[in-house]
């Protein structure tokens, strides 16, 4: 036979394993329920001929009775779709058998089997309250038809009755136990999916706020240094500044380099696989500011700045305050008109740090700029690390962009 041809065979469950999943299984939902139960209503029916036919020879089942011993076993095909009306149907048929003094352990395993249905089906006291009456009416049946003699037989068999509501009471409540694990762990394992839903949400979220504002500074200032040296080349081409050209192209080729190196960090985030991903390169903070201011004075706006900030703050409000500053003086040179002046101050107070961007530019213009995602990716940027951030024109003209962030906040989040 080829290798094409083998076939594994499944493998199938230990008796244990088979026995304790009947066990934690709910009798409603079992497969092939009605075909099993038409099965052991068989098995039980040829166990009670068995004792009828070779115990208590004394009282052998006439015709009469061999009919209600047999008949009272066909309703157990149904025990689990209707297991008290089952329970009450081998009780009609049970009752004149043994009031016919009939042989009276043939029909025992048939009245177990059904009342240990109805015990593990319903609640536990009515279980107890159907096994109570049951013993009431049998006792009442024995003395009324029977010999007083057979009543300890009675009580005997009453201690399997008893049994058989227990265990089937405890069954009931470990099904119960089993199913209330199941669903936690159902719950769990829904929780942590929407979990890392969120979380790849959050991450998808950041990682867009980062590309807008590295792609929207660099392609503004790559904008501006292009106009001023298409400027430059128009306004005289025989008196040719070369020295501005070349600046201006070598402010570019910079503002390119480093546009480079931030997305191709940011891209590396992407590619990580695996649940926790480690950026390489540092997070952007209070450091790059100057280089900020640098680039938007090539970029023609007149900044003037104040930074007063003793302590290096928190990774996180360091790129926030960061990301703020790039995006509202690229909202600026792009919006303010040309040659705005920009003010920009840092400084801690009470605990933040502060930050506030304005300009003096045509407030018409500027308040376009609410329309795209800038202010959007500013203010999520300001709330990730616990802070606050307003935008708006200013009553003397101008745009101003203001932010609060915590820095004790921001450390005891990180921690």
């Amino acid at each position: 036979m080829s290798p094409m041809h083998l076939t594994t065979a499944p493998v199938r469950p230990r008796l244990g394993e088979r026995v304790v999943a009947a066990l934690t299984r709910d009798p409603g939902t079992a497969p092939h329920a009605t075909r099993n139960d038409a099965v052991l209503a068989a098995v039980l029916a040829a166990l009670a001929t068995v004792l009828a036919a070779f115990t208590d020879t004394l009282r052998h089942p006439d015709a009469l009775g061999w009919t209600l011993l047999l008949a009272a076993h066909v309703p157990l095909v149904w025990r689990r779709r209707r297991p008290l009306l089952v329970l009450a149907a081998v009780v009609v048929l049970v009752i004149p058998y043994h009031a016919l003094d009939n042989n009276h352990g043939a029909p025992v395993p048939a009245s177990l089997v059904a009342l240990y249905t109805v015990t593990v089906t319903q609640r536990p006291t009515r279980s107890i309250l159907v096994g109570a009456a049951g013993l009431a009416l049998s006792v009442t049946v024995m003395f009324t038809f029977g010999d007083h003699k057979q009543v300890g037989d009675l009580v005997r068999t009453y201690g399997w009755v008893l049994a058989v509501l227990f265990i089937g009471i405890d069954v009931r409540y470990y099904r119960q136990y089993v199913a209330s694990l199941v669903e936690r762990a159902e719950r769990a394992e829904r929780t942590r999916e929407e979990e890392a839903r969120r979380r790849v949400a959050e991450e998808r979220l950041r990682i867009a706020r980062d590309l807008h504002d590295l792609l929207a500074h660099s392609i503004t200032l790559i904008g501006v240094q292009t106009s001023v040296a298409a400027h430059v080349l128009a306004a005289d081409p025989e008196r040719l500044d070369r020295e501005t050209v070349a600046k201006a192209l070598e402010d570019i080729a910079d503002t390119c380099r480093s546009a480079r190196g931030e997305l191709r960090t940011t891209l590396e985030v992407l590619r990580e696989q695996g649940a926790t991903v480690e950026v390489r390169g540092p997070l952007p903070g209070l450091d790059g500011v100057p280089d900020l201011l640098e680039a938007a004075r090539l970029a023609g706006a007149r900044v003037l700045e104040t930074l007063r900030v003793d302590e290096t703050p928190p990774p996180a409000v360091g790129a926030a305050a960061y990301r703020i500053v790039q995006e509202a003086l690229t909202n600026a040179v792009r919006h303010a008109g040309p040659e705005p002046a920009i003010r920009v101050s840092l400084y801690e107070e009470q605990g933040a740090l502060r930050v506030s961007v304005s300009d003096d530019g045509r407030t018409a213009d500027v308040g376009s700029a609410g329309a795209g995602f800038g202010l959007i990716g500013m203010r999520e940027r300001a709330r990730s690390v616990g802070g606050t951030l307003d935008a708006g024109p200013r009553t003397e003209g101008g745009f101003e962009v203001t932010a609060v962030l915590p820095l004790r906040g921001a450390l005891e989040g990180a921690g």
